[in-house]
């Protein structure tokens, strides 16, 4: 399976559009536009089928327009930013317009007239073109910040989400994927664990089981258990150590010699 661009976005998109502070946002703009109750939609729908209605209008024009940016974003790096902003909200209008239309039909069966599609596509494009400008705003000024803060020389945090970069804590394999666990979050990516340790840089940790890699800097505790131990971890719990690698620990002093 090839992890390109296209499978990188699609996993930076999942994480964006599930985590909490987006479906919080999500669900408080779905009751604000429900009670405002705007394009007269408060005559038309009673509170829950109007509830229902905003919260599909919002769910989904977010979902694929945001489907629509993570998707090509990494495409369109090398553009200056507004010709950036252009190319994605037009396509992302694209989007947003065919779920606006869907819905409108389901819910209402009303669809714009021919000689009312071209306001009603201009003006959907252009708020598409502002939201978009906003968010690509934010998003510059966040991969401005995460650059000063994210450590340097590990190549592995570059497949993260740009919110789930920080120090390294633990690598874990999960069938075929690997769960990276920073100190900011966690991701999970296509590859095998021996060549996520290759790309930890100068992180100082190492490979204490078959299907775990530590960072020795974020071991707050470690206990014998028979002839292998459990490292407890600063974030996301604890760590089996295998036999084979209880030397290991005594190499970095976790463990008396």
């Amino acid at each position: 399976m090839n992890d390109g661009k296209t499978q990188v976005a699609l996993r930076e998109w999942r994480a964006y559009v599930t985590r909490r502070e987006t479906l919080l946002a999500l669900g408080g703009v779905s009751v604000f536009v429900t009670l405002a109750a705007p394009f007269n939609s408060g005559a038309l729908l009673s509170v829950g089928a109007r509830l229902i209605y905003w919260s599909l209008m919002v769910c989904l024009t977010f979902g694929a327009g945001s489907l629509v940016t993570f998707t090509l974003k990494h495409r369109l790096d090398g553009l200056p930013f507004a010709m950036r902003v252009f190319f994605l909200g037009i396509l992302t209008s694209l989007c947003v317009l065919v779920v606006v239309v869907i819905i409108n039909a389901m819910t209402f069966g009303w669809v714009p007239p021919a000689r009312d599609w071209p306001l009603f596509a201009a003006t959907l494009v252009g708020m598409t073109i502002l939201i978009t400008a906003a968010f690509q705003y934010m998003d510059t000024k966040s991969a401005a910040h995460s650059a000063k803060s994210t450590p340097t020389g590990t190549p592995l945090l570059e497949r993260l989400p740009i919110d789930k970069r920080g120090p390294l804590v633990a690598l874990s394999v999960e069938d075929h994927y690997v769960r990276i666990r920073t100190t900011k979050g966690e991701g999970l990516i296509l590859m095998r664990l021996s060549d996520a340790v290759r790309e930890v840089g100068e992180t100082r940790g190492a490979q204490v089981h078959r299907s775990h890699w530590a960072a020795f800097d974020h071991v707050t505790a470690v206990r014998r258990d028979a002839d292998r131990a459990i490292l407890t971890m600063r974030t996301g719990g604890e760590i089996p150590v295998s036999r084979a690698h209880i030397k290991t620990l005594k190499e970095a002093g976790l463990l008396p010699r």
